[in-house]
């Protein structure tokens, strides 16, 4: 009794409620509010307007805040009205947990705990997925939207599609988001970790019903093509202006500099050979004309030759803005040179179809042969650099021991 009464009060100090976005979960419903009750009394339940016996179940719960509206709008538009309304009660977190029976209410108190460690995060409850009767599809969603995560926020994650997770309401709750659907859970933590909030994870347990027993509002073709427009849309500001605004803001700080130097100098298992060649492989990409997709090429590639991705990331971002019309030109130049053109002027108003035609292949010709020589170059240099200064390294700590 005395644990149970502690949780409650860390809940009211914590100033952290559960939010039960619910739509169709009758069946459901009262077993995860009664278990929930057990730790909590802050809850707030969305009825996203359900048609079967939800109403009449919530009405037995006058402890809880209930916000109810017809039709249905979707989970995503359930979670942002239950963040709001969260936000507008004084809360400053909110652990959003499925009415569909598949997390344990039990699993509350480590949310509690993790937040007390390190406050003002986003914690994502991380579920065992090679357990029985998990779904192959879901298997196979969650490796697909953790790869995206990665990409889009550089923070590697092993589970981000559980529904289970705290939210930090004054980000959760003040953005301006641009679905109401499912996919809004890959939107609201990509977003929030843009704004600078730490993103973790918990372990926590889950049940999948037999298949037979299983219900689902999740509707395959429909909704996993929002999820694909959105990454689309994500990745595409997150190569664009994120990934650049991040790495020009790491040089202006020490901890930014501290991080460049450990991954660069520490990290004994890599061997200097894969360092520079994760150096040399970034400036390569960072310079051949696939102008708006090296990321999301090199990124994989980068994956499947094992090399150092932060390394990569580092040495893509060679080709930044504003550094990225004089690669442009330079492209174009050396394009022309190698094509033997005399004409070095390039007046766009004045071209015609087939000078056109001509600039364009120097540039992609330029492009490509300038992009392996700095790639090249980079790999030389990193590798001359590294075997010096990993050296001294050494040296100094075996100098220190002694």
């Amino acid at each position: 009794m005395e644990n149970q009464l502690s949780i409650q009060e860390r809940f009211k100090d914590s100033r952290t409620c559960v939010l039960v976005p619910t739509y169709n979960n009758a069946g459901t419903l009262s077993s995860v509010l009664d278990g929930i009750l057990q730790y909590t009394d802050q809850v707030l339940v969305v009825n996203d307007g359900s048609t079967d016996e939800t109403s009449t179940i919530l009405a037995n719960y006058p402890q809880i805040e209930i916000v109810s509206y017809s039709p249905n709008r979707g989970k995503g538009h359930a979670l942002k009205t239950g963040f709001r309304k969260a936000l507008s009660m004084g809360y400053i977190y909110a652990i959003t947990i499925d009415s569909d029976g598949q997390h344990y209410p039990s699993d509350l108190p480590l949310f509690i705990d993790a937040i007390e460690a390190q406050p003002n995060r986003l914690i994502i409850g991380a579920r065992n997925l090679n357990q029985e009767n998990v779904p192959t599809k879901s298997s196979f969603g969650n490796k697909f939207s953790n790869f995206w995560f990665w990409v889009e926020t550089g923070i590697a994650l092993p589970d981000t599609q559980s529904g289970y997770r705290l939210y930090p309401l004054e980000q959760a709750g003040k953005l301006k988001y641009f679905t109401r659907k499912y996919e809004l859970e890959i939107e609201a933590p990509v977003r929030i970790a843009w704004k600078g909030i730490p993103v973790s994870y918990i372990p926590i347990q889950v049940y999948y019903p037999p298949a037979a027993e299983r219900i689902s509002h999740f509707r395959p073709f429909k909704d996993f093509t929002r999820i694909s427009i959105l990454n689309t849309f994500l990745t595409f500001i997150a190569l664009l202006w994120i990934h650049p605004r991040n790495f020009i803001l790491k040089l202006t700080t020490k901890e930014g500099w501290k991080g460049l130097y450990q991954s660069v100098l520490l990290k004994p298992e890599e061997s200097n050979a894969r360092k520079a060649s994760s150096i040399g492989f970034g400036v390569f990409m960072g310079i051949v004309p696939v102008w708006g997709f090296q990321l999301a090429i090199g990124i994989p590639l980068s994956i499947f030759f094992r090399l150092n991705k932060g390394l990569f990331l580092l040495a893509a971002n060679i080709s930044i803005f504003p550094i990225t019309p004089i690669w442009w030109a330079l492209s174009l130049m050396c394009g022309k040179w190698i094509l033997g053109y005399t004409d070095w002027t390039f007046k766009l108003q004045d071209m015609s179809l087939e000078q056109f035609r001509e600039a364009g292949a120097a540039f992609f010709l330029g492009g490509t042969v300038l992009s392996v020589a700095c790639g090249a170059l980079a790999y030389i240099i990193s590798l001359l650099l590294l075997q010096r200064f990993r050296n001294m390294s050494s040296a100094e700590k075996t100098d220190a021991v002694r």
